[in-house]
């Protein structure tokens, strides 16, 4: 078919081999870019509508008492069960109260219990929560429970009893030693219990003076054989 032109010619350019490898080269790429985008949205996760709430939900009360409030804190998780009477059947967290007679953190706790409530309703992977709740820290310094564990923040300890409930429904696995290494550790507090036989310990067996264990946050770590040792997780500086 001609084409006729009507208006003048004020240049001209020829189309080479090497122009049209480069327009093939970066249709493929435009293509390959589109595939990869296609397969990201295919990964994405929809979590759907949030679950609602049914007529009654089965959990448990958990009652926790720090040096930084007067009045114990009662902590309620309740479950909503997912998928009962089959192979499938679950529990998985719906809703958080704390309550206490101290009202000094009612503001922020009743905020932080309806977010924590409404991340539950949503599905999906929400233990992520114990790590962000752990990982605040009290400005003016965190507190020792009882057995010489070391909390940042009364946050944080939400966070502790939050595992602790995971690990009570099943959502998460609680990380344990192997018999080589209970044994081991077993080993090492006899020997260091029979050579300071005559020195005080505290409730949880260890040492009045052992040294805060950066892995377990207990205060169980003590020297021996010039090698700190952690008595309650078996973490050794020496391997």
């Amino acid at each position: 078919m001609a084409i006729k032109i009507e208006k003048k010619i004020t240049g001209y350019s020829v189309v080479t081999e090497e122009d049209k490898a480069k327009e093939a080269a970066a249709a493929a790429q435009q293509e390959a870019h589109e595939q990869q985008a296609a397969q990201k949205m295919a990964q994405i996760v929809q979590l759907g509508e949030p679950l609602s709430r049914p007529e009654m939900l089965v959990g448990n009360t958990y009652k926790i008492k720090t040096p930084v409030t007067e009045h114990a804190l009662y902590i309620t998780i309740n479950d909503v069960i997912m998928n009962e009477g089959t192979p499938q059947e679950h529990r998985r967290p719906f809703e958080v109260f704390i309550n206490s007679k101290n009202m000094e953190h009612f503001q922020w706790i009743v905020a932080l219990t309806r977010v924590m409530s409404a991340v539950f309703r949503k599905g999906g992977d929400v233990t992520f929560l114990v790590e962000e709740l752990r990982s605040v820290f009290e400005p003016s310094g965190g507190y020792f429970k009882k057995g010489g564990k070391f909390i940042p923040s009364l946050v944080a300890e939400i966070g502790e009893v939050l595992e602790q409930h995971f690990y009570q429904i099943g959502m998460l696995k609680k990380p344990g030693l192997d018999e080589h290494q209970k044994k081991l550790i077993e080993e090492k507090k006899a020997e260091y219990l029979e050579k300071h036989a005559n020195e005080p310990k505290n409730e949880e067996g260890f040492p009045p003076g052992a040294q805060l264990c950066n892995k377990c946050n207990t205060k169980a770590a003590i020297v021996m054989d010039g090698c700190l040792t952690c008595l309650n997780c078996g973490d050794s500086k020496c391997g």
